[in-house]
């Protein structure tokens, strides 16, 4: 039993509904065009998921292998770096995991056979390929992309628009320029999350050399970055929420906006704080406002 509450915390389950939103929108507004396959939108959650679990892993795994998961680390404890699991434990759980998302991958490309054209059956294949690579050189690998700074386009791309326009287009949808509007906004919600994220271990990151966009920025500066990033989700959030509210005639999908309210006090907490690690209870409110909204907004669309 202690054993897997051991691997429970190194999945880091808590990041799962964050990298949900994506699916659950992109999936919501292909249902609101008459386009909704429940087998599709389970595999899309599933193959999103052990996306997700494969990155926590490999990041744990690699960061401790670069003595970026230190004594001095700030937020939670790594599992290979305070021992609980061995590397070369976390090395097997990584492989199985990377096989367990290709399979689902696989799996929800199958589904989709009937809505995709050979060149896009082609695209989801490479996508796949992509997703895993993205999962795991994070922080593996002398090429990890998130120690030269890279991580927060890398998690505004695939957060955002791989998860919102790749789902929508699995269930027989072509393009709709209404999708790149959420996929503004949880692309740059997630960025934020992880903006936090580095804001918080700047100190420690810095010296390991993890060269995030806070530590090259600095940590003044990150702050109006961060402000940015939020902004940039709520403009686009906003005008989604308007459009459907005007074409539907109905004042339903401004529930979507009810988790928004938090970002006054989130940012004026953000922008006050001197000491990063006082950060580290932002990052779920951040996480859970996008995971809400995304959710309120799905619901009030199947409600219409």
């Amino acid at each position: 039993m202690i054993r897997l509450k051991t691997w429970i915390g190194a999945m880091r389950l808590r990041t799962l509904p964050l990298s949900l939103s994506g699916i659950i929108v992109g999936s919501a507004l292909a249902g609101s065009l008459g386009q909704w396959d429940s087998w599709i939108f389970l595999a899309a959650m599933s193959t999103t998921v052990l996306f997700q679990i494969l990155s926590n892993l490999a990041n744990d795994l690699g960061d401790s292998q670069k003595g970026t998961d230190n004594a001095h680390r700030v937020g939670p404890e790594r599992a290979v770096q305070s021992g609980v699991i061995s590397m070369l434990a976390m090395k097997r759980a990584v492989v199985v995991f990377v096989l367990l998302s290709c399979l689902s991958a696989l799996g929800l490309i199958y589904l989709s056979l009937p809505n995709l054209s050979t060149n896009l059956l082609l695209f989801y294949c490479v996508l796949a390929i992509l997703s895993v690579l993205a999962a795991m050189l994070y922080t593996l690998g002398k090429a990890a992309y998130g120690y030269s700074g890279l991580g927060d386009i890398m998690v505004f791309l695939f957060f955002g628009f791989v998860s919102v326009l790749g789902v929508f287009s699995l269930y027989g949808l072509t393009f709709e320029w209404l999708t790149i509007l959420p996929a503004i906004t949880i692309g740059s919600w997630s960025a934020a999350v992880l903006n936090l994220n580095n804001m918080r271990d700047i100190s420690n990151d810095a010296a390991s050399g993890k060269r995030t966009m806070v530590v090259k920025m600095g940590y003044d500066r990150s702050k109006y970055y961060h402000t940015t990033l939020v902004f940039t989700g709520l403009c686009s959030w906003l005008i989604l929420v308007s459009i459907f509210t005007f074409i539907t005639y109905s004042p339903l999908p401004l529930i979507a906006l009810f988790p928004v309210f938090i970002i006054p006090g989130h940012l004026k907490r953000v922008l006050s704080v001197k000491n990063p690690s006082a950060l580290d209870g932002e990052l779920k409110k951040v996480a859970l406002m996008t995971f809400f909204s995304s959710i309120l907004f799905s619901l009030a669309l199947f409600m219409l």
